[in-house]
């Protein structure tokens, strides 16, 4: 396979894995490839960057973040 012919596949700085069972439900975050805690809400996701000097202008931008398991409203374990 080509590298044109491959899919593009992102990296941002940022990932947030999916929602963990938990009271409340939480999910794990994830800055340059390391676990730097567990976010309750989409609050919690931008506070983080900001820690870590990132803005974030758009948390649907997949360059931005990766949302894993669902999106930026996914907080709870349907």
């Amino acid at each position: 396979m080509t590298e044109i012919a491959s899919p593009y596949i992102s990296h941002p700085r940022i990932m947030v894995l999916g929602v963990q069972p938990g009271n409340p439900p939480f999910r794990i975050v994830k800055i340059d490839g390391a676990v730097i805690g567990e976010a309750k809400s989409f609050t919690d996701v931008l506070v983080a960057a900001a820690a870590y000097g990132i803005p974030v202008h758009d948390a649907d931008d997949p360059e931005a973040v990766r949302w894993v398991g669902g999106d930026k409203h996914t907080w709870k374990i349907h």
